[in-house]
């Protein structure tokens, strides 16, 4: 870790990578969904919590489900992408602290605090989802991510029981610049940034 990433690598993960609106209609192979979900698993989160669940909702059947949670601006984007990424998180990820954190009892922090237990699930599922991202566009697809939908449609349809909720979705492919819209601002270091 002794070597700051070319120009060209920077450039994809950041700098040319866009928010895609509409999509070639080449598919993604489940190799690759694999290889991203492998990448995405490796960012840090807190006590190793990894509370991120994901559906890849890549079928024709999967997508009927998922379109009447969407709201109408959405439609059109996530039917045409390649897949779409629902990212969510586990809130009773901590019963698996035992397995990814084994140096202590990680588990009893959790155990009865919810509130500790919605933060933590949220704080730590949407970094994954970041992740998730940039481990997309490393492996060179482009990505759409999004709100605008019902979450709660969307986890009584994709994750019944209650445990998982939603956060995001994440349209991945390769996109069109059909109806790309030109890149907005960002601001400035001096505008958002301090050193003390």
């Amino acid at each position: 870790m002794s070597h700051a990433l070319d120009q060209a690598v920077l450039d994809q993960l950041f700098l040319e990578a866009r928010t895609y609106n509409a999509w070639k209609p080449d598919p993604i192979p489940e190799s690759t969904l694999r290889k991203l979900w492998d990448l995405a698993r490796m960012g840090p989160t807190s006590a190793n919590c990894s509370p991120a669940r994901i559906v890849f909702v890549t079928s024709a059947a999967a997508k009927e489900k998922l379109k009447p949670a969407l709201i109408s601006n959405n439609v059109e984007k996530a039917m045409t992408a390649p897949a779409v990424a629902i990212v969510g998180h586990d809130l009773e990820f901590y019963e698996h602290l035992p397995k990814l954190f084994p140096h202590t009892d990680a588990r009893a922090w959790f155990v009865g605090n919810q509130s500790l237990i919605e933060t933590t699930a949220f704080r730590n599922g949407t970094l994954q989802g970041a992740y998730l991202i940039l481990a997309a566009r490393a492996l060179g697809l482009d990505c759409g991510p999004m709100s605008g939908f019902d979450n709660a449609m969307v986890d009584k349809l994709f994750f019944p029981g209650g445990k998982v909720r939603s956060n995001f979705l994440c349209n991945l492919g390769h996109g069109s610049t059909k109806n790309i819209f030109p890149r907005s601002p960002r601001f400035a270091f001096e505008e958002a940034c301090r050193i003390e």
